[in-house]
């Protein structure tokens, strides 16, 4: 199937829409009665969730909204799929929308899952005879079985979701709105889910994600849309919107590389990545050989210096480490100028995934080092059976 790169018509426009909530500093019964009044008011204060935001979305693009706990995604979900009105702005769309929001939303407790079916798709906007057609499908995808006949208050959280999910994407939606409920099912429904959403990618329909998964939104996301206390700081490429949400993580301003200082001797200029013949490369398959060849440029002649990386996951956990000290090598004297150092890795045994390179050079590591992050990005291809960051042969028996 072939997906067309022509950017389609705006199905979602969002023109400087905030919303602001009211939240009470007396929590308890005590205190509400002793603020009544006047002075009731000073218990209270304005939290402003989205502040300002203004976006398009096209038709066929799936979006990734990416931020800290707090930082106002949810909310513009939300405010998207019409469950929470905005306090000023204005939101329009276009198209059948079905949205998965938080875990049982639109679900009746006292009815059973068959009922919530009725329900639920009615809400989404179905008649009962396009129910009844689909319900099969739907029973099936959600995989609960008999509980179809159960009260939905004796479900666990991951048979709310596979209901919930399963009702979303038989109601034929033009926009799909998904926010992070999909991490409360197991790991084969994620799969499936997955599987799903990318078909619908592959459909030309529009998919609106929140996910604090990195590397789930860059295998299902052609866009992300970073948001900061209820602003958006980066709207772009899915790669680059995960380096700023890292920024944003770490507390750094969006884009620094922590180039500090600059009265080093030695700095990074780049980091290149090589296989075995010399060529350079951007991917690399699990238990190849891989060279990070680090570039510097010295000001003045140097009689010693060191170096170092570091590979991190796109979320900036640590892989490895190394560097010259910890190798026991001993870089040669250098003029100044450009040089480079070389680190070989014999065999790469990291999971599949997207990782990025840091490196850091010095007269003495760890010392006034000048540190370029995110140096390089590279992708490790594997066909193992395992997941996660680390990839190793492992084999089952009795």
């Amino acid at each position: 199937m072939v997906v067309s790169t022509v950017p389609g018509p705006v199905v979602v426009r969002i023109e400087d829409v905030t919303k602001t909530f009211q939240v009470r500093k007396d929590n308890t019964l005590k205190d509400r009665i002793v603020h009544l009044g006047k002075l009731g008011r000073e218990h209270r204060e304005r939290f402003t969730a989205v502040d300002g935001v203004s976006l398009e979305i096209q038709a066929g693009t799936t979006v990734g909204l990416l931020g800290a706990n707090g930082s106002g995604k949810s909310t513009l979900l939300k405010l998207i799929g019409g469950i929470v009105a905005p306090t000023s702005g204005a939101i329009f769309n276009r198209g059948r929308m079905a949205a998965l929001l938080e875990l049982g939303a639109g679900f009746h407790p006292d009815l059973s899952g068959r009922e919530n079916v009725y329900l639920n798709a009615a809400i989404l906007g179905l008649s009962r005879e396009q129910v009844d057609e689909q319900f099969d499908a739907i029973h099936e995808f959600s995989g609960i079985g008999d509980f179809i006949d159960t009260q939905v208050k004796f479900y666990s959280s991951g048979m709310f979701v596979r209901l919930a999910f399963a009702v979303a994407i038989h109601t034929d939606p033009d926009v799909l709105l998904v926010d992070e409920v999909l991490a409360v099912g197991d790991e084969a429904f994620q799969r499936k889910c997955m599987e799903r959403i990318a078909q619908f990618r592959a459909e030309g329909r529009t998919i609106i994600l929140v996910s604090h998964s990195a590397s789930q939104v860059q295998e299902l996301c052609d866009r992300a849309v970073v948001l900061k206390d209820g602003q958006v700081v980066f709207d772009g490429d899915v790669n680059r919107g995960v380096a700023a949400l890292r920024d944003v993580l770490e507390g750094r301003r969006l884009g620094e590389l922590h180039e500090r200082g600059t009265e080093q001797l030695i700095e990074v200029t780049a980091i290149t990545l090589h296989d075995d013949q010399g060529d350079e490369v951007t991917e690399v398959k699990v238990g190849d050989p891989l060279t990070l060849r680090i570039h510097a440029r010295a000001r003045e002649a140097m009689s010693h210096w060191a170096a170092g990386f570091s590979i991190d996951t796109a979320l900036g956990q640590m892989t490895i480490a190394s560097n010259t000290e910890r190798l026991g090598m001993v870089l040669p004297a250098i003029e100044a100028g450009d040089t480079h150092v070389d680190f070989r890795i014999d065999k790469v045994y990291l999971g599949a995934g997207q990782y990025y390179i840091n490196a850091n050079v010095s007269e003495v590591i760890d010392i006034n080092s000048h540190v370029l992050m995110q140096g390089r990005m590279f992708t490790v291809r594997a066909e193992t059976t395992t997941l996660g960051s680390v990839a190793a042969e492992i084999s089952a028996g009795l």
